[in-house]
């Protein structure tokens, strides 16, 4: 049985993450191994308009719609308003991340310039992002005709908190539609799991089953279902493929309840980012009945194992830098680990499930 964690001990960590999430990392260096595609000094940089300090942005909303920490929504403020001048409407899916959470700081401020922006970028999503042959968000770029898993987070999210705030169907239909066709795209047959991406051509690329991608899905689906309950019927399909995702990636889980970067490698490094996403999507799902409450035990185990990643100053130790689809599955493992805003975001949102 694993140990229950106590909310004033869940309330000491999240702010401690909290804390360094928003503090200046100015400082950092830009040490990289041949492998990354960024520098650490681009980990902990939220003063940018994309994916990183986007998914940042999504877990502090989250921690304060869990805590109603007031230096939580006091720093949203001003960081839209210090860096909403650097969004432009852009082809590729990470530039919407941090319009996320427009719909939810409409809903607590009353302010209509994140209403109408929301409505503005969705409705310029449906028009113009371009869509691979299989009718699924291309991830953008240079990356033509490419479905990825991270795409779910970055976007869809953002349509589901978009219906919630308007009451239009149209908007869930967008969520649910993108969702299903991720899970069917992305699925490999033979174990269950996600790969990283795929091409529309008929392959997963290099057939990663990368563990962070996966746990975008895994998180994102409870909580896109979350915010569009009542406005649509749930395909059966959809559930079906998540509770299988969910049980082939407890089958890969060690005993510390992380799990390897690559999910079929253990003798790879364990990441914390993707372990704490799978985490978190585990807790959101059992509360909104997506997932029986037997899985909370597992969820538990999940939790502790992310907190040990969790150094005194509110670090997360052990995230793998920002990963595009790699040419090898083993060039994963060449990855280098340091601080990042989602590391910290996902360990954060997995925190305020249990607050």
């Amino acid at each position: 049985m694993t140990q229950t964690i106590s909310t004033d001990t869940l309330e000491r960590l999240a702010s401690r993450v909290f804390d360094y999430m928003v503090a200046d990392h100015s400082a950092l260096t830009d040490d990289k191994s041949g492998m990354d595609c960024h520098g650490s000094d681009w980990g902990m940089d939220i003063n940018k308009w994309d994916w990183n300090p986007g998914v940042g942005v999504i877990a502090i909303s989250h921690y304060y719609g869990a805590s109603k920490q007031p230096e939580a929504i006091a720093f949203l403020t001003r960081w839209i308003e210090a860096n909403r001048e650097k969004a432009l409407k852009f082809q590729h899916v990470n530039n919407m991340a941090p319009f996320t959470i427009f719909p939810d700081m409409f809903a607590r401020t009353g302010d209509e310039f994140y209403r109408d922006t929301a409505l503005e970028y969705g409705e310029w999503i449906i028009d113009e992002l371009v869509k691979t042959s299989s009718g699924a968000f291309q991830h953008g770029g240079q990356w033509h005709e490419q479905v990825w898993a991270d795409t779910i987070f970055m976007v869809i999210l953002f349509f589901a908190k978009l219906a919630k705030m308007t009451g239009n169907e149209k908007y869930a239909d967008v969520a649910l539609e993108q969702l299903l066709l991720h899970l069917r795209l992305l699925e490999d047959t033979e174990t269950g799991v996600l790969f990283h991406g795929y091409h529309c051509d008929g392959h997963h690329l290099s057939a990663a089953r990368w563990t962070r991608g996966n746990s975008w899905i895994v998180v994102g689906t409870p909580l896109v279902l979350a915010e569009i309950e009542g406005m649509r019927a749930v395909p059966e399909e959809l559930i079906s493929r998540y509770r299988k995702l969910v049980d082939a990636i407890m089958k890969h889980q060690a005993e510390n309840g992380l799990w390897s970067t690559i999910l079929d490698r253990p003798s790879y490094y364990q990441e914390t980012s993707g372990s704490a996403g799978i985490g978190c999507g585990l807790a959101c799902a059992v509360r909104i009945g997506l997932l029986p409450a037997s899985y909370r035990e597992a969820t538990r185990h999940v939790l502790q194992g992310v907190i040990g990643k969790i150094k005194e100053n509110g670090e997360v130790t052990g995230v793998s830098g920002g990963t595009p689809i790699m040419p090898t599955i083993e060039a994963y493992n060449d990855l280098s680990c340091y601080p990042t805003l989602y590391g910290q975001g996902l360990t954060l949102m997995l925190l305020s499930e249990f607050l």
